[in-house]
């Protein structure tokens, strides 16, 4: 519903600026344009990232993880807010659970100096995590995320600023497709 709310207030301010105009001065391709593109995109069904619409039952949910403090459990923690999803504080039967298991890097050589330094690394992130809802079975999901990274010795920290960037954009990245996979769960 917020989405049709938001279309709604795009389409009325690109109508608002052509009624404060003078359409007279106007030509027709300089009014019709602001009007046109609006409705064009809502009507092929565009929707902004970072909205997502969860089933009535993951309204209310219980999150935990393995680690409690970690970057990743923050990060889902901060999508499942933003989604006007209600965390509990303790587990009940009744209430979904969503659980993450793991989240490690794992790196590997892809290519070395003639030094024999190793010059490029892929960066694999792995997430394990599992959704329980009341009297069923346990569905677990598992995805990995990875990225090339270009190692140079002689440069040190600004590449360990650049790897640091690079597994917070990684972590980022599940915790948004966690809300997505979830979004596509239909009950």
């Amino acid at each position: 519903m917020s989405q049709v709310n938001k279309h709604l207030a795009l389409i009325k301010r690109s109508v608002l600026l052509v009624a404060r105009a003078k359409l007279s001065t106007f030509k027709p391709n300089q009014w019709l344009l602001p009007l046109v593109i609006p409705l064009m995109v809502t009507g092929c069904g565009f929707k902004f990232r970072g909205d997502y619409l969860l089933a009535p039952e993951l309204q209310t949910l219980y999150l935990s993880s393995v680690d409690k403090h970690g970057e990743l459990t923050r990060l889902t923690r901060q999508h499942l807010t933003r989604n006007q999803v209600t965390l509990t504080e303790t587990f009940t039967r009744q209430t979904p659970e969503l659980r993450i298991l793991k989240d490690e890097l794992d790196r590997r050589t892809l290519s070395v100096f003639p030094n024999g330094q190793v010059a490029e690394y892929e960066l694999i992130y792995t997430v394990k995590y599992q959704l329980r809802f009341a009297n069923e079975e346990i569905q677990s999901f598992k995805f990995e995320i990875n990225r090339d990274y270009q190692d140079d010795p002689d440069i040190a920290l600004a590449k360990s600023r650049e790897l640091s960037l690079m597994l917070r954009e990684m972590r980022q990245e599940a915790a948004d497709k966690i809300l997505r996979n979830m979004a596509t769960i239909q009950r």
